[in-house]
């Protein structure tokens, strides 16, 4: 696998950053905008945005771009969310985290890609900080939220080992085509499988629209513009590491913006968490040749 440059390490993080503060922002936002018909607006929005960068895309590329849209955004944030609505943050955090050996995973099975056994072992540690983030966990009847999320993170991991798939395009350009053809997707899924969206819309205050403006301005657009850039340039394997920082700025968000506790264990998943993915970003220098 190849080193990432400096400049690339910060954009993982970023991106990072910036979907674990969504997960706060989002919290919020279910609880007035049924989960799918958040998710139409928040793409709404990136589509509107970012439409002025769509270009026909190279050939053979149309095909993946409808099936990233539909895999890897309309099932996947239908899914995700609607889990969300249904599991306290804590819980959230952790099974989300899924996304990260389902995704590497996949790279090594359908792009052969090749994770070396410290990646593995990384991944371990980090999940088992992910644990303590989450606290104790008491899932009562949410099997069903579960399995939501489960499928969500499947979902997601299958959409981006696809990108890997698109040529001649750029992150900006896929996250324009993704918004573009997952947003009557999104509103057609909350019309098939949700009720009271009209009274959700019209009971919508400031802070809702704003929640909606965040989700779609920053956590997609931005979010996934670096994020698409970063794999049509690495290996999936190699940015997916990055991903388990989430939690961290999840629970960092909560305490700061929602009042939240930061527990000890909670506490301890950081530090693990941030333990994990750098044994994941260990290189081993190869010694320089001598010359003849």
């Amino acid at each position: 696998m190849t080193r990432l440059p400096a400049a690339d390490i910060a954009r993982a993080v970023l991106v990072a950053l910036i979907w674990g503060m969504g997960f706060v922002v989002a919290k919020g936002a279910t609880e007035h905008f049924p989960p799918i018909l958040l998710q139409a607006f928040r793409f709404t929005v990136t589509a509107a945005v970012m439409a002025v960068f769509l270009r026909l895309p190279g050939r053979g590329n149309l095909p993946w771009l409808l099936a990233v849209s539909l895999i890897g955004a309309t099932i996947q944030y239908s899914l995700t969310f609607s889990g969300v609505h249904r599991l306290s943050a804590g819980i959230a955090a952790l099974v989300i985290q899924l996304e990260v050996p389902f995704l590497v995973l996949l790279g090594a099975l359908l792009l052969g890609e090749r994770p070396k056994p410290r990646h593995w072992v990384g991944i371990a540690l980090a999940f088992a900080g992910v644990a303590f983030i989450a606290g104790n966990i008491r899932f009562g009847g949410a099997w069903a939220a579960l399995a939501m999320m489960m499928g969500g993170a499947f979902s997601w991991a299958l959409g981006q080992v696809m990108i890997r798939k698109l040529r001649g395009i750029s992150g900006r350009e896929i996250t324009a085509w993704v918004a573009v053809l997952a947003t009557p997707q999104l509103f057609l899924a909350s019309l098939l499988f949700e009720t009271g969206q009209g009274a959700a819309i019209a009971g919508a205050g400031p802070d809702v629209w704003a929640a909606v403006a965040y989700l779609g301005l920053i956590m997609t657009a931005l979010g996934y513009y670096l994020w698409n850039s970063l794999l049509v340039r690495h290996e999936v394997g190699r940015v997916a590491p990055f991903l388990l920082l989430l939690p961290v700025f999840s629970v960092l968000g909560g305490v700061l913006f929602l009042g939240e506790a930061l527990s000890p264990p909670q506490l301890i998943g950081g530090a693990l968490v941030l333990s994990g993915v750098g044994l994941m970003l260990i290189e081993r220098r190869e010694p320089e040749p001598m010359a003849a």
